[in-house]
């Protein structure tokens, strides 16, 4: 009998330039988070064509599908995709650029959501080869707080369909086409924002005597904080950095506020919780100081992503099967963050990156910039993998021949 490995792997070059021309249609129409509703209507069109059941609706433009195999084991797993873009000018000029202004897919979740229906299709040819039942979820609004997957969550996502397992991937610049990572255990950050306002009063600036300068105040604040980050004995991998600064002075114009905005990324609940303490305590004590009001929110965002230590290092051992061992890489921990974390904080999870590089084409640039892209060959071993995982998963080693 042919090998499992051997027929994916001829599925994925059959529907390859099917599900590529799909990420270059969703590539062209971007549509930013929470508001993708023509890419929404896309997938649903594609998976009626594929003849795959679907609910749409998770709030407002989110899909799950159903792929249930020709046996049932009681099995219920699930694979996720995102879909949304970032507000970036994109600055390609390819066939495929965005036809939006100012809104592009940065961050490749028009490949995550090409590659999962190009995994559904193939799981569809191969319902003899595995059991049980397989959700796909399209998720929107991965860029934005609160992050779509918590709001599915909430919506009831896990009491409708009682997912026991699930498997996303991310594209990944640095690594080469062809390649796959993992890192089983902690892998990505909590991720929070910290919003400042130091509101002082203004006046001329040759009249210190006159004005309270919120500028001065917020800048010694800012100081403290990084020097809080960078000389505290952080128990875990940590970053706090302030990104924006906004005042709307003058050479001798004093104004009465000014602004900043930051992150705060690490891998702990508890300690989590005290770097919110400890900021807002540096600004409540310049505040006292210099007599200007300095008021520090933190927005709760993403918690850490964890993946489950079995599902990985199985997900690893099957990745190699079919890639081939010289194509799994071991990764770090990384201090991005995903709200895919929310589902790994309920069940058994796996978040790997797909290697989407190639040096020798330039396609070398990172995510979230104006000239992001994606080999074109990054595709059919994306679609490859999760199929294989997804049937891995749901069947016993005996069927993998």
């Amino acid at each position: 009998m042919e090998k499992l490995t051997t027929k994916i792997k001829e599925l994925s070059s059959q529907f390859f330039q099917e599900f590529w021309n799909f990420r270059c249609q969703i590539h062209s129409n971007p549509e930013l988070s929470f508001v993708e509703f023509e890419t929404s209507k896309l997938i649903q069109q594609k998976l009626m064509q594929l003849g795959i059941e679907f609910e749409n609706n998770w709030v407002k433009t989110g899909i799950v599908a159903t792929i249930k195999a020709n046996s049932d084991n009681g099995k219920i797993i699930a694979l996720r995709a995102d879909m949304d873009a970032l507000p970036i000018k994109e600055e390609n000029q390819n066939n495929y650029s965005s036809n939006n202004a100012g809104v592009m897919h940065a961050c490749g979740h028009d490949f995550h959501t090409a590659s999962l229906l190009g995994t559904a299709k193939i799981l569809t040819e191969l319902k003899d080869k595995w059991a049980g039942t397989i959700k796909l979820i399209f998720q929107p609004g991965e860029e934005v707080l609160p992050g779509g997957a918590s709001l599915m969550i909430k919506q009831g996502l896990f009491e409708k369909h009682p997912i026991q397992k699930i498997f996303a991937q991310h594209v990944t610049p640095e690594i080469e086409y062809g390649k796959v990572g993992f890192k089983s255990g902690m892998f990505m950050a909590s991720t929070d924002e910290i919003h400042i306002t130091a509101t002082g009063i203004g006046g001329h600036a040759a009249q210190p005597h006159l004005y309270k300068n919120p500028i001065t105040a917020l800048c010694n604040a800012i100081m403290q904080i990084d020097n809080f980050y960078k000389t505290a004995n952080h128990p875990i991998n940590t970053v706090i950095a302030i990104g924006n600064f906004s005042a709307s002075g003058a050479t001798n114009v004093i104004p009465n506020n000014a602004t900043a905005l930051g992150t705060i990324r690490t891998f702990d609940e508890n300690y989590r919780k005290e770097i919110h303490k400890k900021i807002i305590s540096i600004c409540q004590k310049i505040s006292k100081e210099t007599e200007v009001e300095i008021k520090c929110s933190i927005i709760i965002g993403y918690p850490f992503l964890k993946n489950n230590k079995k599902l990985t290092e199985q997900a690893k051992l099957n990745a190699i099967e079919i890639l081939g061992v010289e194509n799994i890489i071991d990764l770090p921990v990384r201090m991005t963050a995903e709200d895919f974390a929310f589902y790994s904080q309920k069940i058994p999870s796996c978040f790997y990156r797909i290697g989407t590089g190639n040096k020798k084409k330039g396609i070398t640039n990172g995510v979230h910039t104006s000239k992001f892209d994606v080999d074109k060959n990054s595709l059919q071993p994306a679609m490859s993998l999760m199929t294989y995982l997804a049937i891995c998963e749901m069947q016993d080693d005996a069927i993998k021949n």
